[in-house]
């Protein structure tokens, strides 16, 4: 049996995960409908997967106290069980329930899947994310879409370099009148 893998990344219109400049968390758009909406996602059991740059952003939050400060959803992200994949990050790791696996994402995430008892959620780690997607690994791909555009300050373009995918929608829903969650069944084109 295989579990399902979850992509789930935040973008803005024009397909960046992050901006820079004078831009806030959540592109500063997030309201209560979209908290409720990320607290229930984080409210069923399920096994994080994280690469490193992304697992080295998230322990920056728990070491500088930002747990305290940050919304609910994501303080219960970090307090679920986490698999790192990663060559060059070194044990212990800094988490409270994360095991840190050497190898390619590929194989980890394969084994995973066949060996997980609960789901599993990956929320940003682009370029390993693409890989996966590229060997069909990923069974949805969850978008939450930010009406903003960050032309000129956008940073992380989520798809660059990816291989090309025909996407089955299969979710679709509107938070707080503007921002788009989107569930993809993402198809290797060709």
């Amino acid at each position: 049996m295989s579990v399902t893998y979850t992509f789930d990344v935040f973008s803005s219109l024009d397909g960046f995960g992050a901006a820079g400049g004078d831009w806030t968390g959540y592109w500063g758009k997030q309201g209560p409908q979209l908290l409720e909406h990320r607290l229930s996602l984080y409210d069923v059991e399920q096994r994080m997967v994280f690469g490193a740059n992304t697992y080295r952003v998230f322990v920056d939050f728990l070491s500088d106290g930002l747990t305290e400060l940050s919304d609910p959803w994501v303080q219960r992200m970090l307090h679920l069980p986490a698999t790192v994949v990663s060559n060059t990050l070194d044990d212990p790791l800094d988490w409270p329930d994360a095991t840190l696996e050497r190898g390619d994402a590929i194989d980890v995430v394969a084994r995973l899947k066949k060996e997980s008892p609960v789901p599993l959620r990956s929320h940003g780690s682009l370029s390993m994310n693409r890989a996966l997607m590229a060997a069909g690994l990923v069974d949805r791909v969850q978008v939450t879409l930010y009406p903003v555009i960050t032309g000129k300050s956008g940073l992380e373009p989520i798809f660059a370099g990816a291989e090309d995918f025909d996407l089955e929608l299969t979710e679709t829903r509107t938070l707080d009148g503007g921002i788009q969650e989107l569930v993809y069944r993402p198809h290797l084109h060709g």
